[in-house]
């Protein structure tokens, strides 16, 4: 037999299109020619793929080798395809005899010696190709992976998944399938998320920006923190992952997805919700991703979990600009000349910044080193319209010396985390998703106030000059703080709330 047809998968964004790899053997001048769009990498398999099969004590046939990917218009990048073309060209040389590849899909990058190194993506192409299959009313492919790759692609509940250390590891299962076991999902499915070094009881005093982050959690509102340095604003930042709601099986689905796609996947994150804190010096494209061939950037990295801006003014006001369309959305378009790719962002905004360049206007205690035009020009860093695309902003004053001494009188994050889970559960049976998430006609059917609440946030609209989209986030956070307390109208204490959560940087 002279030509070979196998399977595998590219990847571009977080689709997984199906690659048809086509391996024809014939007489002429030895030679080794891939086309059908190949990237850099895909044209230097032909060294790997060489000496891996010499390596292995298999024979590289002196033919005129042909390797087709398809289809030709898809770009084609990674080393992916280096375990394919190496199969390929056995069973197109007669050296490796498969009684049918049509339930087989093969992805895996060779070194020279012919063992496998893992690929970039495979818990996304599992998933894909999965769901594909489903669709179709199919049984799904056996995927065939490098071992180190298993236990992220054995994640997906209806995998098929063999692994394997080499090409001849490989060229064994194939030669006797009915030995094979498939990995068992539940083998790393059922490893627990890693355990949080800290908690939520570790920030003392500040009650009150407490339980605004409580109600953040709850709704999954985005939080502006304004206070000087030194109050606990990065601190309970890094604590509020703790008192989220758990990750339903289809988000976390959907988070390890994105990280495999940019090869950051750890299995024993697994079902945690993602905390992503990028420094104030990145760039747009490392915030929203991009580059040549698009990759996931930090606000598809923290796809169902948190999105934490410290020093928020510090970051170039272009680069802030950027993330007004995913907070509205929830997903990142990334147009190229020729390619394209959406990614899911749905992440919740936490941000913090000190009032100055100093960091002490509106100090208690310290007097602020900075002019009033210093003030200014450091607050107007954030935009109008960034600013009215945040849920809540809230003031973190300085901690008293003496609430620095109450170990033992916080509460602790399970109690917190039990309170935020009983109005998320209350959102998720009325409408289906949080309230930070409900539609303009969504907030008119299930926010619905009372006379006094409404006169009440009518007089704050017209005294605050608060946009129509300010309104709608305010009765947003409102209908939380009434899941909150199990309340099935919305009342004027609510509302007085929520207002109250959008004046740190109204004045």
């Amino acid at each position: 037999m002279s030509l070979a047809v196998l399977k595998s998968r590219a990847l571009i964004g977080m689709a997984a299109p199906r690659v048809t790899v086509e391996v024809h053997l014939a007489n002429g001048l030895p030679s080794f020619n891939i086309v059908g769009l190949p990237e850099a990498e895909v044209r230097e398999s032909k060294d790997r793929v060489r000496a891996a099969i010499l390596n292995s004590n298999l024979e590289f046939p002196s033919k005129r080798i042909t390797v087709n990917l398809a289809p030709a218009d898809l770009p084609k990048a990674s080393g992916r395809f280096d375990l394919p073309i190496a199969l390929g060209i056995l069973i197109a040389s007669g050296q490796l005899k498969v009684k049918d590849l049509h339930g087989y899909e093969f992805a895996g990058e060779l070194s020279l010696s012919g063992e496998l190194r893992p690929v970039q993506g495979a818990l996304a192409m599992v998933y894909g190709l999965t769901q594909e299959a489903l669709l179709l009313g199919e049984s799904p492919p056996i995927v065939v992976l490098p071992e180190v790759n298993c236990a992220e692609a054995a994640l997906v509940s209806e995998a098929r998944v063999w692994s394997a250390t080499s090409l001849l590891g490989v060229c064994g299962k194939l030669r006797a399938p009915e030995l094979q076991a498939e990995h068992d999902a539940t083998m790393f499915g059922s490893e627990q998320a890693l355990m949080a070094a800290v908690d939520w009881s570790d920030v003392r005093g500040q009650a009150t920006v407490k339980r605004a982050l409580e109600v953040a959690a709850a709704g999954g509102h985005s939080v502006l923190m304004v206070g000087p340095p030194g109050t606990g604003k990065s601190m309970l930042a890094a604590r509020l992952p703790s008192i989220l709601p758990p990750m339903t099986e289809l988000q976390a689905m959907e988070s390890a997805s994105v990280a495999s796609s940019a090869g950051q996947f750890d299995v024993r994150l697994w079902k945690k919700r993602p905390y992503r804190s990028p420094h104030h010096t990145a760039s747009a494209v490392a915030l929203v991703g991009g580059g040549a061939v698009p990759r996931p950037g930090e606000i598809s990295l923290a796809h169902n979990g948190i999105l934490f801006l410290d020093e928020l003014p510090e970051f170039d006001k272009k680069v802030l600009e950027v993330l007004r369309e995913p907070l509205e959305s929830g997903e990142i378009h990334i147009s190229r000349a020729a390619r394209q790719a959406t990614f899911p962002a749905r992440f919740q905004l936490i941000a913090a910044m000190n009032p100055c360049p100093c960091g002490y206007f509106g100090h208690s205690t310290r007097a602020c080193r900075c002019a009033p035009d210093q003030v200014l020009r450091y607050q107007s860093r954030l935009s109008g319209p960034f600013l009215n695309r945040i849920d809540m902003q809230v003031e973190v004053p300085a901690v008293p010396v003496e609430a620095l001494d109450s170990v033992g009188r916080e509460e602790v994050g399970a109690v917190v985390a039990k309170r935020v889970l009983r109005a998320f559960e209350r959102q998720i049976e009325r409408q289906g998703c949080v309230n930070a998430h409900l539609s303009v006609k969504a907030v008119e059917l299930v926010c619905g106030l009372d006379g006094a609440a409404t006169a009440l946030l009518g007089r704050a609209m017209t005294q605050l000059n608060w946009s129509a989209r300010i309104y709608h986030r305010i009765l947003r956070v409102a209908r939380t703080i009434a899941d909150m307390e199990a309340a099935d109208q919305i009342g004027t204490a609510h509302v007085a709330q929520a207002i109250q959560y959008r004046r740190a940087m109204s004045s």
